[in-house]
């Protein structure tokens, strides 16, 4: 009786090999996870207009990337969940008061433009979303930072807008914050839970350092910029934003204001923009932070994280380029 071969493919590829039970869907969903404790934050404070922005903006990443991919033959990719990431985060960086538009062109921008024309995901040299929210900021600044007053929930109540802690700061100073939210203890409670003006992603800061603790602890992001940015901005809050001299800000305000969590742990450790090596990626950390705290003090925005990051996104590539890791084996050339 004869026994029928199977043939088998042989692939030969360049060393080393790496074997590895995760996929790019299964990062991008588990980051998506990550986030839903600081969504469900959002939606508490701002109600369903939360839910509604957030899902315009997802819907809109969604089609934007299967347009673009049916218009260039190419394969949908929707199921790797980098699309729905996109839109997510997209949605955690808008103000709850967002007309319908705005959710919608930004996404498109965010994933046509951004993302699918540079090659689709691993291409793109900017973070779509943070591009998006660019846009969005650029083509309608009133909109875009018109921020609503958390009003817990689904109480009912008429949406009242309000400055945000750092726009606060920027106008009237310490002095100012105190007075609005009663006194330093009360005001750092706010900040912590998120009970603060802001967009949907700026809520509560325990609950996107559980976010950021649980993509540590699964390894999907390591903790060198997160850390040199975020400990870049508290040194340099503390040296030179306060208004007695050096050495008289106030870090602790700094690091729990704006976006700064949300931009830290999730937006600049973004695998396609930021450097791969170690090294490269402390040194990309610190220059987010000097960045941030140069726009937060010296710049007519009251926030920068998002300029950060993008600024420092075109340096990713040098940054590599100039801190290369070790490569073992290789002698050094002798000395003429």
């Amino acid at each position: 009786m004869a026994v029928a071969k199977k043939e088998q493919e042989l692939l030969v590829t360049v060393s080393p090999h790496i074997r590895s039970d995760e996929t790019v869907g299964r990062i991008m969903w588990t980051v998506s996870l990550s986030l839903l404790p600081a969504f469900v934050f959002g939606v508490y404070y701002f109600g369903p207009k939360a839910v509604y922005v957030t899902a315009l903006c997802i819907v809109g990443s969604l089609f934007s990337e299967w347009l673009v991919q049916k218009m260039t033959g190419r394969e949908v990719t929707l199921g790797d969940g980098s699309a729905f990431l996109t839109g997510l985060l997209l949605g955690m960086n808008m103000p709850a008061s967002a007309p319908f538009y705005i959710p919608l062109v930004s996404s498109f921008v965010a994933v046509a433009i951004t993302k699918q024309l540079f090659g689709g995901i691993g291409y793109n040299i900017f973070n779509p979303a943070l591009i998006g929210r660019a846009f969005a900021l650029i083509t309608w600044p009133r909109a875009m930072t018109s921020w609503t007053e958390p009003t817990a929930a689904f109480v009912g109540l008429d949406a009242k807008t309000t400055a945000t802690p750092l726009g606060l700061l920027k106008e009237g100073g310490m002095q100012k914050l105190v007075e609005v939210f009663g006194d330093k203890a009360s005001l750092y409670t706010d900040l912590l839970l998120g009970h603060r003006a802001g967009s949907l992603g700026e809520t509560s800061v325990i609950a996107l350092l559980v976010g950021g603790a649980f993509l540590l602890y699964k390894r999907y992001i390591t903790w060198h910029i997160p850390v040199s940015f975020l400990g870049t901005v508290a040194v340099l809050a503390w040296a030179f934003g306060g208004k007695g001299g050096l050495f008289t800000g106030d870090p602790l305000l700094h690091l729990l204001s704006g976006g700064l969590m949300l931009g830290a742990i999730f937006m600049a450790t973004d695998y396609v923009t930021c450097p791969s090596t170690r090294l490269g990626q402390v040194v990309f950390g610190i220059g987010c932070g000097v960045l941030t705290i140069l726009i937060r003090l010296k710049a007519g925005y009251p926030e920068g994280v998002m300029f950060a990051i993008l600024l420092m996104n075109c340096f990713a590539p040098m940054i590599d380029r100039n801190l290369k890791s070790k490569v073992f084996g290789l002698k050094k050339e002798a000395r003429k």
